[in-house]
C-alpha cells in the first residue's frame, strides 16, 4: 500500500509541475537570447483562456491547444515588439504585459461568458491508453496524457535546440555578446524575437494544461505561476535541464501542501510550503547563479 501510495505522490508531482516546467522552458528560450521574460503570468492565463474559448467554440480540445500556443505567441509579440524593436525596459513590459492579462481576460470573460469568475466548461484531452506502459507507476501516467507527455519531449527538445544546433548557439551567442553576433552577420534582432515568440508559444501550452485540468477558465487561475516558473529558471541556471529539475521541486511542494491540508496544521503555514521553498532555494542552496551577460539589455547597433 505504501508503495501505491509513494507511486500516486510522486504522480502528481508531475502533474502539478507541468505548468511550471513549461513556463520555465519558455522563459530559458527567451533569457538565453537576452530578452528578460517577467510577462509568464500573463502568458500562462492568455494562454488558458484561448484554449477555453478555442474549444468552446469549436468543440475540439485539441484546437483548443493549438489556440492556447497561438495566444501565447500572439502575447509574445507584444512582449517582443516593446523590448526589442522599441527598447523599452523589458521588466517593465513584462509587468505591463502581465496586468494586460489579468484584465482582459477578465473582460472578455464577462461579455463572451457572462461572468466575471468563470467560463463555460470544456471537453478535456482524451487520455491515451499505451499497451504495457499506461499501467506502470510514474510512466503510465506520463504517457497517457498528451499534455504531460508533451511537456517531458520538450525539456528535451529545448536542450537539444539551445545546446545542439547552430539556431541555439545563435540564439545563446546574442544573449551573452550581441555585438559580437552582430560583427559575423547574425541578426540580433531576428533571433531575440524568435527566443521570445517561442517562449510564449511553449508557455501557452502551459496555460492550455491549466485550463485542461480544471475544464474551464478561472479568473487568475495562473495563481503565480508564472512567477515561480522564472525563479525555476534561475535556479536552474538557466539551463533546460535544471530549470525542469528545479519545477520537480516546486512541484513536490505544492503536492506537500495539498497532501498537508488534512493533517491538523495551519491553512497559512500549509499555504506558505511553495513561497518558501522559493525563497529558501534562491537565497541559499544554489550557489552564483549567473544569467546570460546581456540578459535584459537593449541592442541597437546592429545593422541587417
Amino acid at each position: 500500500m505504501s508503495d501505491l501510495v509513494t507511486a500516486a505522490f510522486l504522480a502528481q508531482v508531475l502533474r502539478i509541475s507541468v505548468p511550471y516546467t513549461l513556463a520555465a522552458l519558455g522563459a530559458t528560450c527567451s533569457e538565453r537570447g537576452g530578452v528578460v521574460n517577467i510577462a509568464l503570468e500573463g502568458i500562462l492565463l492568455i494562454g488558458a483562456f484561448a484554449c477555453v474559448l478555442v474549444t468552446w467554440v469549436t468543440g475540439n480540445p485539441w484546437l483548443g491547444v493549438l489556440g492556447a500556443v497561438a495566444g501565447g505567441v500572439l502575447a509574445a509579440l507584444l512582449h517582443a515588439a516593446l523590448s526589442v524593436s522599441l527598447g523599452a525596459n523589458q521588466i517593465v513590459c513584462g509587468i505591463a504585459l502581465n496586468l494586460l492579462a489579468v484584465g482582459i481576460t477578465k473582460f472578455l470573460l464577462r461579455v463572451i461568458f457572462g461572468s466575471s469568475s468563470n467560463s463555460e466548461r470544456i471537453a478535456g484531452l482524451p487520455e491515451w491508453r499505451v499497451p504495457g506502459l499506461s499501467s506502470v507507476p510514474i510512466v503510465g501516467p506520463i504517457v497517457s496524457s498528451p499534455l504531460m507527455l508533451a511537456a517531458v519531449l520538450l525539456v528535451a527538445g529545448t536542450w537539444l535546440l539551445l545546446t545542439r544546433t547552430p539556431f541555439g548557439l545563435r540564439l545563446r551567442a546574442v544573449g551573452e555578446h550581441p555585438e559580437a553576433a552582430d560583427t559575423l552577420g547574425v541578426s540580433v534582432s531576428q533571433l531575440r524575437y524568435a527566443g521570445v515568440l517561442l517562449s510564449g508559444g511553449i508557455t501557452g501550452l502551459g496555460g492550455a494544461w491549466l485550463a485542461m485540468e480544471q475544464h474551464s477558465f478561472t479568473d487568475g487561475m495562473s495563481s503565480g505561476r508564472g512567477f515561480i516558473a522564472l525563479a525555476a529558471m534561475i535556479v536552474g541556471k538557466w539551463h533546460p535541464l535544471g530549470a525542469a529539475g528545479a519545477c520537480l521541486l516546486f512541484g513536490f511542494a505544492e503536492t506537500l501542501e495539498i497532501h498537508l491540508q488534512s493533517a491538523h496544521v495551519p491553512t497559512q503555514f500549509i499555504q506558505m510550503i511553495p513561497y518558501v521553498v522559493t525563497i529558501v532555494v534562491l537565497a541559499g542552496f544554489i550557489g552564483r547563479a549567473t544569467p546570460p551577460a546581456a540578459d535584459g539589455v537593449p541592442y541597437r547597433k546592429e545593422h541587417d
